[in-house]
């Protein structure tokens, strides 16, 4: 019969104690440098400044969104139908999804001339295979027609005032501009902002002017039939309702807002 070869064991070596040390020794080293060379590379100049690029890229980033809609129409939108929603006196309905709905296709159909300038005289030369356009002239051309229509847009509202406000506290000893291409844009925003806002009150005063007067003519009668413990506001709203179907509300608040921003062409 055959016999399986035996598995010859290793013979265990002691481990001599300056072995030991030695090992014990370089390992520190290496853990040690190791972990000194990374904390470097995160503390050091070209770490430190991977780090601040990094976190201004994701504070972009997280603004984008905010910035898109301060530098156009959204805003006006926005507050116009808000307004009209108040001043119709139905607190659910339409429900505020169905606003922000409108109000971004409004802007969409609005700012699509701006955007699409933007697109052809920027992100299309600075992307191309063969460019040589720097990143900040591809920025000076593509916030070039935005600038524009943030102009355009206090030009037709009239509120200088609010350049100049602003142009005042950013240059002191300047003397105001002469027209709209030497206005920074830190001073053409928040001046955009201001008109803006003001311009989508003034017109949702225009809007709450005819219910109002429907609330009074109600009120009156209903006071005048000694019917004190009924609410106005019940009754007025199927008459505001009324109103505002029979004469298109809708598409004049629309039609109304389209006008106030100018030729859809002519808006850069």
């Amino acid at each position: 019969m055959s016999r399986e070869p035996e598995v010859v064991k290793p013979t265990a070596q002691p481990i001599l104690p300056e072995t030991l040390e030695r090992l014990s020794q370089s390992s520190s080293k290496t853990t040690e440098g190791g972990w000194l060379q990374g904390f470097e590379q995160w503390v050091g100049p070209k770490g430190l400044a991977q780090s601040v690029q990094t976190l201004l890229l994701l504070t972009l980033l997280s603004a984008a969104p905010a910035a898109l809609l301060m530098t156009t129409c959204y805003v006006r939108v926005v507050i116009v139908l808000g307004i009209l929603k108040q001043a119709l006196g139905n607190q659910q309905l339409p429900p505020a999804q169905v606003l922000s709905g409108i109000s971004l296709f409004v802007t969409l159909f609005v700012m699509s001339p701006v955007w699409k300038q933007v697109y052809d005289d920027a992100i299309v030369p600075y992307t191309a295979a063969e460019s040589t356009m720097r990143a900040d002239e591809a920025w000076e051309r593509g916030i070039a027609p935005v600038h524009r229509f943030m102009a355009r847009q206090i030009a037709m509202a009239g509120n200088y005032e609010d350049v100049h406000f602003f142009y005042s506290r950013y240059a002191p000893q300047s003397a105001p501009p002469d027209d709209f291409q030497s206005v920074p844009m830190v001073v053409l925003l928040p001046a955009f902002m201001l008109s803006e806002l003001k311009t989508a009150f003034l017109m949702g005063f225009q809007i709450c002017l005819p219910f109002l007067v429907l609330d009074l003519v109600i009120a009156a009668v209903i006071s005048a039939m000694g019917m004190s413990q009924l609410s106005p506001a019940v009754v007025s709203i199927p008459f505001k309702l009324l109103l505002f179907v029979l004469v298109d509300g809708w598409r004049l608040v629309i039609q109304m807002l389209l006008d106030s921003f100018g030729s859809i062409g002519s808006t850069i």
